[in-house]
């Protein structure tokens, strides 16, 4: 079943970041507190005590970090009601969209040219203009070790430079896949360059270049119609959604 499918890459993805609380995996990252760097995800199929739900908030806790959970509520249908009796507030609830590798559609911008990058100068580029147009503050070199490990676990990088003046004007991330899923994430467009078409030839450079290193089930979870539209031109279709839940309400 894909929702598991996307929950074991989830769990793998977390890496050396993961710990466990009760029936729940959670992701932290001990250097940044924002909210995509940390959650946590269900087992599958887990109906968790009121108890089990409070060890999970104690861990945020003792860390300084927001109790949150991303995942797909279909591999645990159990689990949305006790965090609720608990507080928690949905964040939202976004699109899981696959793309089959033979199903990419073609994407290029004049002027501008995307390519996958693994070198220093490339993910300094990518970290900044990520950064900036997640209004996250100025790249550090914590960023760059974060794209880093997504290398070293054999995931991409990618960069859209502009020919004109060589400036990095839109970055994204395919992550290391986990018996062939893979999520395509942190794509980013500097604002001097939106609807231009960078994000979608960024995904589909990524998607493609997934399919020859294996990956044969790439996702991603749009934050709103108008990504969506993006991934959709590219190849990409709804087949299930992804909950954030958290328990201080509304954030993204």
């Amino acid at each position: 079943m894909l929702s598991t499918h996307v929950h074991a890459y989830l769990r793998a993805a977390a890496g050396d970041q993961a710990h466990r609380a009760g029936p729940f995996t959670i992701r932290f990252d001990e250097h940044d507190g924002a909210l995509p760097f940390n959650y946590a995800i269900p087992d599958d199929g887990v109906t968790p005590t009121a108890e089990e739900v409070a060890a999970l908030v104690a861990a945020f806790r003792e860390r300084a970090r927001t109790p949150r959970l991303e995942y797909v509520p279909q591999a645990a249908p159990g689990v949305e009601q006790r965090l609720e009796a608990a507080g928690f507030v949905a964040e939202g609830r976004y699109p899981l969209l696959i793309c089959p590798p033979d199903a990419v559609a073609d994407e290029a911008v004049p002027g501008v040219e995307a390519a996958l990058v693994d070198d220093d100068p490339g993910l300094w580029g990518a970290a900044r203009v990520m950064n900036a147009a997640f209004e996250a503050p100025e790249a550090t070199e914590h960023d760059v070790a974060r794209l880093r490990r997504v290398l070293d676990r054999g995931g991409l990088m990618a960069a859209a430079v502009d020919t004109a003046t060589g400036e990095v004007v839109g970055a994204g991330q395919l992550g290391g896949p986990h018996l062939g899923v893979a999520e395509v994430a942190g794509i980013a467009v500097a604002a001097s360059h939106r609807r231009r078409g960078i994000g979608g030839a960024l995904t589909a450079l990524l998607t493609r270049a997934g399919a020859k290193a294996g990956i044969t089930t790439p996702f991603l979870t749009p934050a709103d119609d108008r990504a969506a539209s993006v991934y959709l031109r590219v190849g990409y279709r709804k087949v299930g959604e992804m909950l954030h839940i958290s328990a201080q309400g509304p954030a993204r």
